[in-house]
């Protein structure tokens, strides 16, 4: 709708001014009189007249006044981790200037976000990178190493059944500081790809959790520039760790499909579903990644139950 070149201010007076010319010409032309005292038939139409005005006044001046009230409400609702949310500019030319106002203002703070975000997600890569070298090198040497002398050592027959309960104690601790390593940085994510990284995700699912996982990865998928395919990555990881502790399901579903020029992330549990909103930190999260790679989440029931988490990534322009 075409803004308005008339000031809001001249708007409402030229509505209240059409109203008192009305007024005015129905008590010259009409053969109302009015006495001294009131009777009751000249009160009755006075009243009659002021609810007319008043009815007409609301009626006139609620469209010049309806684009402030939606600036209001938008402004209660808005969320940076939702862009593209503008309002249409309408009404007068202040309301006009102050919803273009409004509608830059989000664009600045939506690109401020992404940049903050970007840099706050880049940082916490590197950091889990850091400490996924150093579990790996220097921990994993070190459980290496106690696991080397515990063989060499001369074993008697008394002390043999408990070297090897070191040995497997040592054997355990090494394998859990190699799964949390691989938890902090996928290596097979830079190696072989989304599909084979997904799926070692959903094969170290199943073993730590005994929930069988339903997986649909296609093998011919868009481009996706690194910093998509790590967000898919984690997308699926978080929603996966969720179905473990929230959602008491009895199997998973994880799909990775094509999608119109974008890449199309699904996983879908037959669990308990929302006990609360889910607004925690972990959705938060998820919700910063898609919007840093220009996607879209999508956290829904799912349509049997359980809970579905739909994340499309637009595909790397060649």
């Amino acid at each position: 709708m075409r803004a308005s070149r008339l000031p809001l201010l001249w708007r409402v007076f030229a509505i209240n001014a059409a109203l008192l010319a009305v007024a005015t010409l129905l008590l010259a032309v009409t053969p109302v009189t009015i006495h001294a005292p009131i009777a009751l038939v000249e009160a009755v139409v006075l009243v009659a007249g002021l609810l007319a005005m008043l009815a007409a006044n609301l009626l006139l001046l609620r469209p010049t006044f309806a684009p402030l009230e939606r600036l209001v409400r938008r402004m209660r609702t808005v969320d940076l981790l939702r862009p593209g949310q503008r309002l249409v500019e309408e009404g007068g030319l202040e309301v006009a200037e102050l919803v273009r106002g409004f509608n830059e203002m989000l664009e600045r703070l939506e690109a401020e976000r992404r940049e903050s975000s970007r840099r706050a997600l880049a940082a916490q890569e590197a950091e889990r990178a850091r400490v996924a070298a150093e579990l790996h090198d220097e921990v994993g040497q070190v459980l290496t190493g106690v696991l080397l002398q515990l063989d060499s050592l001369p074993l008697g027959a008394s002390a043999a059944v408990e070297i090897d309960e070191t040995k497997q104690a040592v054997r355990l601790a090494l394998d859990e500081v190699r799964r949390i390593a691989q938890e902090l940085r996928p290596a097979m994510l830079d190696h072989l790809g989304l599909p084979s990284a997904l799926t070692e995700l959903a094969a170290r699912f199943e073993e730590h959790t005994g929930l069988p996982v339903e997986r649909r990865l296609a093998s011919s998928l868009p481009r996706l520039s690194p910093d998509g395919e790590l967000a898919v990555y984690r997308v699926a990881q978080e929603s996966l760790t969720n179905v473990a502790r929230h959602a008491r399901a009895s199997r998973v579903e994880l799909a990775l499909e094509p999608g119109a020029g974008s890449v199309v992330l699904r996983v879908r549990d037959d669990g308990r579903g929302f006990e609360h909103p889910p607004d925690g930190g972990g959705l938060r999260g998820m919700r910063e990644r898609a919007v840093l790679v220009g996607g879209a989440l999508a956290v829904k029931a799912g349509p049997t139950g359980g809970v579905e988490v739909r994340l499309e990534v637009p595909a790397e322009e060649r």
